[in-house]
Parts: C-alpha cells; structure tokens; sequence
C-alpha cells in the first residue's frame, strides 16, 4: 500500500521522530472548536529544512496527504488531518535563526511560538508585535494570516512578514521576498503563502519585520451603556488620530464572564479596553483626550494605569475571553465567528447580530477588536444537542451573510480551514476559482493540507 511504504521511507531516516501511536495521533486531531476529531495516520517531526524536504518528497511520490502543525490553536480545524496521511509537527524547528537589532528584522523557525520570541527579544529593545491571544507559532500565524490585539497600530501578519523559506509539494525549497523594506522584482509570492494555511507549501524559515519596545505604555477600561455608544467612541477616536496600539470591545456577557472567571469586577456592560504606546507625556495626553470622547458619548470613567501589573492582569483576562465563555456553560463547546466589517458599519453588525442570538436561544457573548471592525460571537453549543448545532450554524452564516452585505468579510483573522469555504464563492466569486488554480499549479497532486480553504479540494 502507498501509505505504508511511505511510512516505512520516513521511518527509515526519522526513526524515533515519526509516530504512529495512538495518544500521538488522537492528539493531533483534535481542534479548540466544534469540529469533529480528524487523527493523521502518523506523526512526523522533522529538524531540518533537508528533513521536510524528503518527507514531502516521499509523501509526494506515494500521494499521501501532509498537514502542517504549529501550536493547534486554528480555529477552523486547519490542523487537522481530514484525509489521513502525515501530520508534520514542528515543535522540534523552534530556533531563532538570526537576529539583526540594526535593521529591525529576525528570522525564525515556524516552531517558535510569539511568546517565546518576544522572551528572545527582551533584552534587544524590540519585539514582534502581532499577538492574536494564543500562544501560537509563529509559523501557524503565518499560515492563518493572524493578527489580534495590537493590529489597530502594528498590523496583522500580512504587515509584518519580510520573507519565507518554503518547502513545495514536490520537495523543493524555494526562498520569497527580502530583507530589502521594498522590492518591484516579480510576484509577491511571500504574500501569496500568507494565510495559504499550508495548501501551497510548509514553511521552514520566517523573516519577521519587528518593532522598538515603547518607552511607556498606559491601558485602561470603561464602560457604556449600549454597544452603539461604545463603538461611536471608537469611531471618533480614530478619525481624531489618536494613536491607539489596543482597543478592544466586550459585549455585557462577556463582561460578566470576565468576573466570573477572573475575579474581575466590571459592570454588566458593554466595555473598551484600551492601550496607548509612546512617550511618558504622549501616553498621559493620548489618555486624557480618549476620556474627553468617552464622557461624550455616556461612557464611564476612563480609568488607566501604566503599572506594569495592572496591564497583564487586564490584557491576560481578555486574552482568556473565550476560555471564560466557555466557563459560562460548563459542557458546552464554541463556534466561534469571525466577521469583520468596515469600522463604520461596526455598530449596526453588532447590533443585528445581538438581535439574532437573543431570538435563537442560544448563548453568544461577543467581543472583539473594534479598532479594526472585527468582532467574534462565541456561540455555546451542547455538543449532543444537534439542535443546538444546527441553530448556531445558522447564526454564524447569518452574521456571515451580513458582514459581506456590508462591505465586510466572513473571517477577519482565523482563516478560512473547513469552516469557512461556504462562504468563499460569495465573497470573492470568480476569484476563489483562480484561487483553486494556484493550488493546483503549484500542488498538483493535492497533498498539501487537503480539503481545506479553495474548491475543488
């Protein structure tokens, strides 16, 4: 069989480091979502570029299916293995290759999660901004064009990504883009593998664009008393100019989620959580003009700190939002939604989509990152109710169907996986085909990650 005599060649030079035991493959077909468990027949962990190389080379002569793994926090399950095959884990390719404080670049293994990074950062003065919550390898949000957090001032993925070594389906490494800060040579084929969630190639190296570490930095919370007046002060504070590195949003669940997870005490209200970057008295004057806009639209009192423990504690609670949602309904599991829309649009999809989840009876606290029109609804499923299931489906094409209707897109950040190629002819139309024709131009036995993102797969 082509499967075991691929086996059998990946065996014969990564002996120990390819794993067809059960714990090793149930392990890798799991997902942070509702998705079914979908195991890989073997596990592999190669070290070296050259390794990755023989495995796809191998895998390709046998047509067995390869799935890239980082961390497998993906959202929309393209971790996991919906055709078998070899599930390629990079957990053993976690080095920062070289480091250049000089010209504000590092280059990574796709092993390397953010967190340990900006740990391998500290003492240089800079740091690598893109933080979608999750400890995530760098390599998975490469794939996912990730963002989160910071991208309101620092960008996603796609902002941050210099260049790649890449291995294609037939094993061949090829290198893309440079450390040049602008080039017109050719295709952008760094662009191209951002957000391709491993259907083109596996990437072995990142050259990341990183930023200097803000001489002060100030976060704070407020409150409002509907989601429309929250957003409207977001609105304002862009069209201002007032620098902002983080403002995010909670719906009033959620905001009761908080307290109940973390201790916190917020009103059960709609809330901003806020961050400014800069300079001591930038930081000061940037807060107190936010406060201004707050009380204009019958916010709370903005209150800010710039102690250092204060922040965590603040930035720590909301990057466990979705883990304290789940706390909410013990049992339940989440579709998590992932819309994104143009700022001005924000408060009228928020508050549809509120409107919708109160009507269906199932639990859905929002929260997201305003600055950008980006919200998700964490919807809390019984995971044996298939009623639950099936309504909760129809929310999130709902909120789908809205969010392009508005000028919006159906993910702003967790990518598109199984999850969301329902939604890909509708907003991108013929385009998805061309789509569809890369993958085959460049993967033309389709072993990269089957199933996943384009059609015809």
């Amino acid at each position: 069989m082509p499967l075991a005599k691929a086996l059998d060649d990946l065996q014969a030079f990564l002996g120990e480091r390819l794993s067809t035991a059960k714990p090793d493959l149930d392990a890798h077909g799991l997902s942070e979502s509702y998705f079914a468990p979908a195991p890989p027949d073997a596990v592999a962990w190669p070290e070296t570029t050259e390794e990755v190389s023989r495995i796809l080379q191998i895998c390709a002569r046998h047509g067995v299916p390869v799935t890239g793994y980082g961390a497998g926090t993906s959202l929309e399950a393209q971790a996991q293995a919906l055709q078998g095959g070899v599930t390629v884990d990079f957990a053993r390719m976690n080095r920062v290759l070289t480091l250049r404080p000089a010209d504000m670049d590092v280059t990574v293994q796709p092993g390397v999660t953010r967190e340990a990074l900006n740990e391998e950062l500290r003492a240089t003065g800079l740091f690598f901004p893109v933080d979608p919550g999750a400890n995530a390898t760098i390599g998975g949000m490469a794939m996912t064009r990730a963002s989160g957090t910071t991208t309101v001032r620092y960008g996603t993925m796609r902002d941050n990504v210099m260049g790649f070594e890449a291995v294609l389906a037939d094993g061949r490494v090829i290198r893309t883009g440079s450390r040049a800060r602008k080039t017109a040579a050719g295709y952008d084929l760094t662009a191209l593998l951002v957000g391709s969630e491993g259907t083109l190639a596996l990437v072995t190296e990142i050259t990341l664009r990183l930023h200097g570490i803000p001489e002060s930095i100030s976060a704070g919370i407020c409150a409002f008393p509907d989601m429309a007046s929250a957003v409207n002060a977001v609105m304002d504070t862009i069209q201002m100019g007032i620098p902002l590195a983080r403002i995010e949003f909670v719906c009033r669940e959620t905001a009761r989620a908080f307290n109940a997870y973390a201790g916190s005490n917020m009103a059960a209200l709609p809330h901003l959580l806020v961050e400014f970057h800069g300079s001591p008295e930038s930081v000061a004057q940037d807060a107190a003009r936010f406060a201004e806009i707050v009380a204009d639209h019958g916010g709370s009192e903005f209150q800010w700190s710039s102690n250092t423990e204060d922040r965590t504690a603040l930035w720590a609670m909301r990057h466990n939002g979705y883990y304290a949602i789940l706390a909410s309904r013990p049992g339940a599991r989440a579709i998590v939604t992932d819309i994104c829309v143009p700022i001005s649009q924000l408060a009228r999809a928020v508050e549809e989509t509120q409107a919708d989840i109160a009507a269906s009876g199932i639990p859905g606290p929002i929260l997201g990152h305003v600055g950008d029109g980006n919200f998700h609804a964490i919807l809390l499923i019984d995971p044996e109710n298939t009623d639950d299931l099936d309504r909760a489906k129809a929310l999130s094409t709902g909120m789908a169907e809205r969010a392009l209707a508005l000028g919006g897109t159906c993910t702003g950040e967790h990518g598109v996986g199984i999850g969301k190629k329902a939604f890909m002819t509708a907003e991108h139309g013929e385009a998805w085909s061309i789509m569809g024709d890369l993958k085959i131009a460049l993967d033309p036995g389709n072993i990269l990650n089957p199933g996943k993102l384009v059609p015809g797969n």
